[in-house]
């Protein structure tokens, strides 16, 4: 089959590799119908390390059931289901707490050890814990927001929940990247007031605005810290929603967050440490958040796409085949597009 290969920074490839197989009695193996490039598969494609081997890519997908083990309970052959980007036997303790993402026998996909979705075909570990049968068929228009549910729209939510978001609250929204925008959708959906996004492209800006944010800073640095203030009456947000995790995102999020506040953090943390403690001790600020254990939030966004009250699948901006994979990394990259559907 055809699958998309990074080799190292910037070194994208699409490559004949082995077809995936049921290798334990409780994988399945899914056909690929739709599976996207995220944000995070960015860090890599900037700082990755050169390889003689490469990683097939990609960990969000919708595909078919073509195969599955002997173990395999929930699913049929046929079935159209959603991929969350970890996979979860979902009977463990971390499991059963909706944690997946802390599964003791899951992991990731787009690793070195479990090939990824930016293919044709993939195999999933777990599949009964970790695959979700959707109610429609695989050319349904909602496609793209239940692509969604497999990353990017369960992240943002993740994100909200974290930072405590509520009915009446005022919440501040770290990044206009397609993890930013669902979040955006998330504080709206859970009742927020006011909701600012902190973002400076014109076009995500205009999303976000349809979204639900009420107000957008565009500034950076202390800048934007002053002026989230003044839309707050200089107490800060209850809630923020950190989607980049840059020391400067995650140090803007904390210093915008009044007192009692929470952060939410899903951006990927780019360095060890966690900038201004210090004031978010003083402050009584509680930071949390992780890799999102969308698996968890799945049959609760489902309702809300389905009965089209939500509709996250506008963050996809660009649709492509599989062999313009590299190009649209590049163009997620250069900011050309917010998020990218691959049809393969």
């Amino acid at each position: 089959m055809r699958a998309t290969v990074m080799y190292g920074a910037g070194d994208v490839h699409i490559e004949n590799v082995p077809d995936p197989a049921v290798i334990e009695p409780t994988d399945a193996v899914v056909r690929v119908t739709r599976s996207c490039i995220c944000g995070s598969d960015l860090w890599p494609y900037k700082t990755m390390e050169h390889s003689e081997t490469g990683r097939v890519m990609g960990h969000e997908a919708i595909g078919v059931v073509e195969a599955v083990g002997a173990d395999v309970r929930t699913l049929k052959i046929g079935d159209l289901v959603v991929m969350p980007f970890a996979f979860s036997d979902g009977t463990c303790i971390f499991c059963h707490q909706g944690l997946q993402t802390s599964c003791a026998h899951g992991g990731f996909f787009g690793t070195v050890e479990v090939a990824g979705a930016q293919a044709e075909a993939v195999r999933v570990p777990q599949a009964d814990g970790t695959l979700f049968v959707l109610p429609v068929g695989e050319d349904d228009t909602l496609m793209p927001s239940l692509l969604t549910l497999s990353d990017v729209m369960g992240t943002g939510h993740h994100a909200a929940v974290a930072a405590e978001v509520g009915p009446g609250k005022t919440v501040a929204v770290v990044g206009d990247g397609a993890v930013g925008l669902c979040g955006v959708i998330a504080a709206k959906r859970l009742g927020a007031e006011q909701i600012i996004l902190l973002g400076r492209h014109a076009d995500r800006i205009a999303l976000a605005r349809e979204f639900g944010a009420t107000d957008i800073v565009s500034e950076r640095g202390d800048e934007a810290v002053e002026r989230v203030r003044e839309l707050t009456d200089d107490y800060g947000v209850h809630s923020v929603l950190e989607c980049v995790g840059l020391e400067q995102s995650e140090l803007t999020a904390i210093e915008i967050a009044r007192p009692g506040g929470a952060v939410g953090r899903v951006g990927v943390p780019q360095d060890e440490t966690m900038p201004a403690s210090r004031p978010a001790f003083f402050n009584n600020i509680s930071v949390s958040g992780g890799p999102a254990p969308v698996r968890a939030y799945l049959e609760e966004l489902l309702p809300d796409i389905l009965e089209g009250r939500i509709e996250p699948g506008r963050v996809f901006d660009r649709v492509i085949g599989l062999d313009e994979v590299p190009d649209g990394y590049r163009a997620m990259n250069e900011r050309e597009a917010i998020k990218v559907m691959v049809k393969p």
